[in-house]
């Protein structure tokens, strides 16, 4: 047996249980934390650039200054604030229901 492919196994092994660890402890906040960004880059999104879909909120010259920063979440903001949702969509951000 080479002594390499003992080398690979064993950080194959390692990999492994450090992805065991992460799912185990962290990986639900992580993708938590990820919702809740992507809920918050959304409302940003619309309160800045809503005018194009009809919800005039800032004047037109502060959001000409922050364009070059959002251009590319538009198309996927455009996509989600379009995507049908259902009420189970909202069932995490109420409290008391696991």
């Amino acid at each position: 047996m080479e002594p390499g492919s003992l080398r690979d196994r064993l950080q194959r092994i390692a990999h492994a249980a450090r992805q065991i660890l992460y799912g185990m402890t962290t990986y639900e906040w992580a993708q938590s934390a990820k919702r809740e960004r992507a809920e918050v880059e959304r409302l940003f999104v619309l309160l800045s650039f809503g005018d194009l879909v009809g919800v005039p909120i800032l004047p037109p010259y502060y959001t000409l200054r922050l364009l070059p920063f959002v251009v590319p979440a538009l198309n996927r903001w455009k996509r989600s604030l379009l995507r049908e949702r259902d009420w189970t969509d909202l069932a995490e951000f109420i409290e008391g229901i696991d």
